[in-house]
């Protein structure tokens, strides 16, 4: 049975700045590639949200709510709640995270 999957406005922030990042700092190209990539990683859970595991920095805190899968560097956060999946944050996994996951998901 398939999910549905919503991403939050500030996991789309995160991936409209990615976006930009990259094509400001490389290419265009480059940029809509890594877009479709993450994007597409994102609409996977809709069959399969459950192969995710709990970000081991929130896992420390007790925190066991929330799920990652990664594309490269980025960590998707996500959160199965019913038959939904939200995506809280694209995040650049090369970042002190524990403390951004922590206020950003606590804090939605």
């Amino acid at each position: 049975m398939k999910y549905k999957v919503n991403l939050t406005f500030s996991a789309e922030d995160d991936l409209f700045k990615i976006y930009q990042y990259i094509y400001l700092n490389d290419s265009a190209e480059k940029s809509e590639k890594l877009y479709s990539k993450l994007y597409e990683k994102c609409i996977a859970l809709q069959e399969h949200p459950h192969r995710g595991h709990i970000p081991s920095e929130l896992s420390l805190l007790g925190i066991v709510d929330f799920l990652e899968i990664t594309y490269k560097p980025y960590r998707i956060i996500y959160q199965i709640i019913k038959k939904v999946v939200f995506i809280h944050c694209i995040l650049d996994g090369r970042r002190d995270l524990q403390k951004l996951l922590y206020e950003r998901l606590l804090s939605e």
